[in-house]
């Protein structure tokens, strides 16, 4: 991808791009749901993953250069090992399943290293600036990086006919990379919550949920009064971005029974732990806040005892422990992408 006989600069370039797009990639894989779309966002993501390590032996060559020269290099063997160990973890992932060691999974060491090595990178790049030149945007630098890009294509398209071949796990994934874990068996479904949350303990009996529009006083539900408006059975598949999903039946009631279709802003829906997510107007229809899953109430650590049940998005979008349902002036997009607490 834009090598030549002096590879240093625009081998670190062309591996600064591929860091930065396989980073980006990753990031957006955790939002889409299993579609089409997310299958593409995936393998995108596994191909800049692969090109890495494509231009892992030009690399080797600038290394050996700076070796050689005896520059202090320590941190940046740390960068170096750090992407090292996301990329094969991701490859452990994708092919032999979700493995894990003590409760950490291949996954986690895969998002985990990679957000340590955001970093690294900007200190790499502040200590070794590779500024572009107008010369790398010649026709012969893209067809170089086009042909980069064909092999790291081929790399990806024969991992995955290997990992297919030879029936590993890594087969069977979704478009999302999750693997099924208790589908239609809510107890073999994983208890996780997002990396803020805890698992709380809340008393049913004096449990309520609030419910608000604007201009319109308050309605505070308990538990028995929602017990009493659920009715609405869907069948519906998590997709958590812990690396697993589960299609599970979901009873409850639907968001648009309690506020109704707003003209205008958004709903958001509180956990009692803090936890928020906004969701346009358009939604409260398919948005369920659900008391019952597989024909028995919600476990605690599965949400109990009101849960969100949010169809064609991704498992941080589905708030446990719902305190709270309100209509606000603000749009749905007035929210970080993902939770920030």
């Amino acid at each position: 991808m834009g090598l030549s006989r002096r590879p240093s600069r625009r081998t670190n370039l062309a591996l600064l791009v591929l860091l930065v797009a396989a980073f980006v990639s990753g990031w957006v894989a955790f939002a889409v749901e299993g579609s089409p779309e997310s299958r593409v966002v995936t393998a995108l993501h596994g191909i800049f993953g692969l090109g890495i390590v494509v231009l892992a032996p030009w690399k080797s060559v600038v290394v050996r250069g700076g070796l050689r020269r005896e520059r202090r290099h320590g941190w940046a063997v740390v960068f170096a090992v750090v992407v090292a160990v996301s990329l094969l973890a991701g490859v452990v992932h994708a092919t032999l399943g979700p493995l894990d060691v003590a409760g950490i999974s291949a996954l986690d060491v895969h998002v985990g290293a990679a957000l340590v090595a955001v970093p690294l990178a900007v200190l790499h790049v502040a200590r070794r600036p590779q500024r572009p030149r107008m010369a790398d945007l010649s026709r012969r630098t893209a067809l170089r990086a086009l042909a980069g890009g064909a092999v790291a294509a081929l790399v990806y398209v024969a991992v995955e006919s290997a990992t297919a071949v030879a029936r590993l796990p890594g087969a069977r994934r979704r478009g999302t990379g999750s693997y099924e874990a208790g589908s239609g068996d809510p107890s073999a479904m994983p208890v996780t919550q997002w990396f803020t949350d805890d698992v709380p303990h809340i008393d049913v009996d004096a449990y309520e949920l609030v419910v608000s529009r604007p201009g319109e006083p308050a309605l505070r539900l308990g538990y028995r009064d929602l017990l009493t408006m659920t009715g609405t059975t869907r069948l519906v598949v998590l997709d958590c971005t812990g690396g697993w999903w589960a299609e599970q039946t979901w009873r409850g009631v639907r968001v648009s029974t309690l506020v109704g279709r707003p003209d205008a802003g958004s709903v958001v829906v509180r956990s009692v732990t803090g936890y928020s997510r906004r969701f346009p107007p358009e939604d409260t229809d398919a948005l369920l806040l659900a008391t019952h899953v597989g024909g028995a109430p919600l476990s605690r650590g599965h949400g109990a005892p009101v849960r969100l049940v949010a169809p064609g998005r991704r498992g941080f979008w589905w708030v446990k422990w719902v305190e709270s349902v309100t209509v606000e002036p603000e749009p749905s997009w007035w929210q970080p992408p993902f939770p920030v607490q």
